[in-house]
């Protein structure tokens, strides 16, 4: 029989071929993938069959796949608002941003000299946010709109003048979903949430803040400005969520005296995405900018004076404050914010304003010609969005099945009640069939709208008291790339001043940095998957639901766990709603009182910081000399808190980078001193294959889907992080007010749409049916033996700071550069800058361990590009060892001037004792490949010191 070859994925996948796997398996002395695991992995965990076999399918029957998930769903025209609206993405930013791996897989910008474009775009977005909004400081983006209010009353709670008090109050005409985000995030932390009318509310020193809706869930809009005077004379800080786009018209939250305004900016350019992901926005005062949530992006000056941007304030983050922290925020959704940021660039304040105006005009001719028929619009002043009420639900019933049969959707609040919002993609013929729908129902004679709409006078659907008077956008970039041409420059000149994947290795430890493969990311901008709102019936999105269905069963099996939710959209936000299931579970047993929990001092900061946003009390188990959790400590505080255990947090394979051989014997103390088990999924790419969480001892984990499971970091952003669970936790999962999930005792909501961010799991599908269970296996193998790799070839020239029993690491290592401070001045800093010459991103600096580089290579990483890393590790201890030896400057040399920008070495004048070859060219590989940082080091002093965190005004730039 002839044969016929396939090509399987996984061999694209996994960056070193089957001989460079050999010659690196000779190298680390193992002789098989099988016998480096046996060598790594502690007995006790190791599973025969850890996952059931599926064979692994081609590219063209992956893309098959999605598309038939693609064609079970409908895509209906849906004017359902309630914060999700349909929004025109320029192709410009499709084809440049999202779709492209320049931006899509670049990484947090902690370093920030080889990350200016993105830096620069986040920038942008601050800009547009502290001028529709009014407010002098903006965050970089937060997750959603739901969460982004609950960081408010957080803030707010966390400040308050009167510590006595612990209420919060909410407008009942807040988005349903932001009302149950805000009751989650309130419950564990004792505030008490009241809900009513703000504008009749008569305030008194329990409360300590207050939520708003600009306009409301209804649509309508208010004159808030008395009442919010009065409440901030009683010291009540307010928080105003408002529409983005109608900022562009009506009178600003900062002008109508908010403490903090907040929102999504969906509407800006993002896809529905079947609710996420999309970019929150979160702006406020002044007095706050040191507690404010998230990453503030701020303006400073390099070694040479020239301005350069950075990530400011940064002590407020988890990773620092851990369980002092008010916030466990690790991911923002940088790439949606860089996306918003653009539209606005390419549509500035001219184009935004009419946009806004057509929706609103289109909403007044609605709102009129319906009246023609007798239906009367409940909301006197409206921006977009129309609400009517009617005695029978007959009416509505016939209004519902008549758009249904002209494929659009519209909200029904109730079965007397009909809502609708126009957005950026509404059109007459829409605006025809609404009409002729409503008509029919009311059985009035329906009328040409067009005609209609040309005999209207002018638009009176705004108040002219709240009509914007204030100016936006005036700031050059918000001028200047009007064409396509311009723009497009713009975003690849942005681009080329950012590190990305597609230049090199990204190595950083627990945050595996591996292809994100085009063909994974093909489907997620199909119209199938992309314009699906959130609230739609159920059957018009039956595709999403086997996708779910299929992704659910596999993550399942890779986990060992029964249940699991896609909700959580952050890492950090899956450890917080794992919590939640676990102190809910332990409250119906009658164990409500359990709130501690124990977490070893190696931990990612999110898990303390999730912890305390639990209601936790955060009690910190010692590690030992090897970096393992010191069992002796955990038993001894176990036992000591044995009556109020909640649970423990462990992160596995440990974060130091080593399988600890005690792991099971750890879950065991906790188990029989009254605790749970939550595993912290950050490090899931050392186990897929040959272990897992429940098979450990664990009773939830939360996954990381942009890391193990192939999502794109997108520059800090977007992160997904659901949780799995054992049987014993299903019913305590998340639900949602407008979907029932069907747990009967839910935690609540921990984001605002029911699947958290829903439009991008089709790549984490796709990677996984790609390689198939023998694939996934072996790319944790690949992943372990190219961090031993790493370790056999540098250990001579640099301490790993942990090995396992068997001098292993797991996927990842950590070298101590300590010494170095002693030795010759050199910090673990000043490497990090000099790997920029070589054309690399640092590893992680510092964590968990100050002074030390945590590196982790994936096993998406080749053979030539190990060595070009091991290459530049090599010459930086030969560049050291100079210093050491006396034969360079101890102040004035290669790494205390690292990076060296092209402005630098390309001057007239050199001051330093070395060549401009040396800085910038030290290999082979630069001479002819070189990426350049377009800064040099950056004054973070300076910037903190002297916060920009959005454009200056145009009179700074008038002659």
């Amino acid at each position: 029989m002839i044969g016929i070859e396939n090509f399987p994925f996984v061999n694209r996948h996994i960056g070193p071929s089957e001989s460079e796997i050999t010659k690196m398996l000779e190298n680390v002395k193992a002789k098989s993938l099988d016998d480096l695991t046996e060598q790594t992995l502690p007995d006790n965990i190791k599973i025969k069959e850890p996952l059931k076999e599926f064979e692994a399918l081609s590219e063209r029957e992956v893309l098959a796949k999605l598309k038939y998930f693609a064609t079970k769903n409908k895509v209906f025209k849906s004017f359902i608002g309630m914060g999700y609206y349909g929004s025109v993405t320029p192709s410009v930013i499709k084809r440049n941003i999202l779709q492209n791996p320049g931006w899509y897989t670049q990484y947090t910008p902690y370093q920030a000299e080889i990350s200016q474009g993105r830096l620069e775009a986040l920038f942008n977005f601050q800009t547009v946010i502290c001028d529709l909004t009014s407010l002098p400081i903006s965050n970089a983006s937060l997750l959603d709109e739901g969460t982004a209010a609950a960081e408010a009353m957080l803030m707010f709670n966390s400040v308050k003048k009167n510590q006595k008090a612990q209420k919060f109050f909410v407008d009942k005409n807040c988005f349903p979903q932001t009302i149950a985000v805000v009751k989650t995030r309130a419950y564990r932390k004792k505030i008490e949430i009241v809900e009513g009318d703000f504008l009749e509310f008569d305030f008194n020193d329990e409360y300590f803040g207050a939520l708003i809706q600009f306009p409301n869930a209804k649509g309508e809009i208010i004159d808030y400005e008395t009442a919010i005077a009065n409440a901030k004379s009683k010291n009540i800080y307010i928080a105003i969520a408002s529409d983005i786009l109608s900022l562009t018209l009506l009178k600003s939250p900062g002008e109508m005296g908010a403490d903090v305004a907040l929102g999504s900016t969906q509407r800006f350019g993002i896809p529905l995405f079947y609710g996420g992901p999309h970019a929150a926005y979160f702006a406020t005062t002044e007095e706050f900018k040191r507690y404010i949530p998230g990453r503030i992006i701020g303006l400073s000056i390099d070694a040479e004076n020239n301005p350069a941007y950075r990530m400011a304030l940064q002590t407020r983050e988890q990773h620092i404050k851990r369980e002092k922290a008010t916030s466990n925020i690790c991911t923002s959704q940088s790439l949606l914010a860089i996306m918003a940021g653009m539209y606005a660039i390419y549509h500035g304040s001219d184009g935004l304003k009419r946009i806004a105006r057509n929706i609103n005009n289109f909403a007044f001719i609605m709102s009129e010609s319906l009246a023609e028929l007798g239906a009367i619009n409940t909301n006197k002043y409206y921006f977009d969005t129309l609400n009517y009420e009617f005695d029978n639900s007959l009416t509505v019933e016939k209004i519902r099945k008549n758009l249904l049969l002209k494929n659009i959707n519209l909200f029904y609040p109730s079965d007397k009640s009909v809502r609708f919002s126009v957005d950026e993609t509404f059109t007459f013929e829409d605006a025809q069939n609404i009409l002729n729908s409503f008509a029919n129902a009311l059985s009035k004679e329906t009328f040409d709208i067009k005609e209609f709409a040309e005999k209207l006078n002018a638009n009176n659907s705004l108040p002219e008291k709240l009509y914007r008077k204030s100016e936006y956008l005036k700031h050059p970039i918000f001028n200047r790339y009007r064409s396509e041409m311009e723009l497009m420059r713009y975003i690849k000149k942005l681009e080329n001043r950012d590190l990305s994947m597609t230049g090199s290795m990204i190595p950083l430890g627990s945050c595996t940095m591996k292809l994100n493969a085009s063909v994974e990311l093909e489907a997620i901008t199909w119209s199938e998957f992309a314009d699906i709102h959130p609230f739609v019936p159920k059957d018009q999105a039956e595709g999403y639901f086997e996708l779910f269905e299929e992704l659910s069963h596999h993550l399942l099996d890779i986990t060992g766990f029964d249940a699991m939710t896609f909700q959580p959209n952050s890492g950090a936000q899956g450890e917080y709603a794992g919590l939640l299931a676990i102190r809910k579970y332990q409250e119906i047993n009658g164990e409500g009182h359990r709130d501690i929990a124990l977490i070893p001092a190696s931990a990612h900061g999110t898990n303390p910081a999730s912890a305390v946003m639990a209601g936790l009390e955060v009690v910190v188990v010692k590690c030992d000399e090897n970096g393992n959790i010191d069992v002796d400590d955990l038993m001894q505080k176990a036992e000591q808190y044995k009556e109020r255990l909640s649970c423990l947090m462990v992160t596995y394979p440990s974060t130091h980078g080593v399988f600890e051989e005690k792991i099971v014997e750890i879950c065991d103390i906790v188990h029989k001193n009254g605790g749970l088990v939550f595993m912290d999924g950050a490090n899931m790419n050392a186990q897929v294959g040959l272990t897992n969480p429940a098979y450990i001892g664990a009773d939830v984990c939360h996954l990381n889907l942009h890391k193990t499971f192939a999502i794109p970091h997108g520059g800090g952003g977007p992160g997904v992080g659901p949780i799995c669970v054992s049987k014993k936790l299903l019913e305590f999962l998340p639900t949602h007010p407008l979907f029932d999930l069907g747990y009967k005792n839910t935690i609540g909501t921990v984001a605002s749409s029911p699947f958290g961010s829903a439009g991008i799991l089709s790549i984490s599908y796709a990677y996984i049916k790609l390689l198939g269970s023998k694939g996934l296996k072996k790319a944790t193998q690949v992943a372990i033996l190219n961090a031993n790799y790493i370790k056999s070839r540098l250990e001579k020239y640099y301490d790993v700071l942990y090995v396992g029993k068997n001098g292993r690491v797991a996927h990842e290592l950590i070298f101590d550069f300590r010494k170095f401070k002693h030795s010759c001045g050199i910090d673990v800093e000043d490497i990090a800058k000099r790997l920029m010459d070589y054309g690399f991103h640092a590893p992680t600096v510092s964590f968990p361990v100050p002074g030390t580089l945590m590196v982790e290579p994936t096993e998406s990483e080749s053979l030539f590009e190990l060595e070009r890393f091991i290459e530049a590790m090599i010459m930086i201890r030969e560049e050291i060892e100079e210093i050491e030896k006396g034969n360079a400057d101890k102040n004035n040399n290669v790494l205390k001037n690292a990076p060296h920008t092209i402005k630098v070495i390309s001057s007239d004048s050199w001051n330093y004792p070395y060549s401009r070859q040396k800085a910038a060219f030290p290999t082979n590989h630069t001479k002819e490949n070189k990426f350049w940082p377009f800064v040099s080091r950056i004054n973070n002093a300076y910037g903190d010191r002297n916060l920009v965190c959005s454009c200056v005004p145009i009179e700074e730039y008038s002659v």
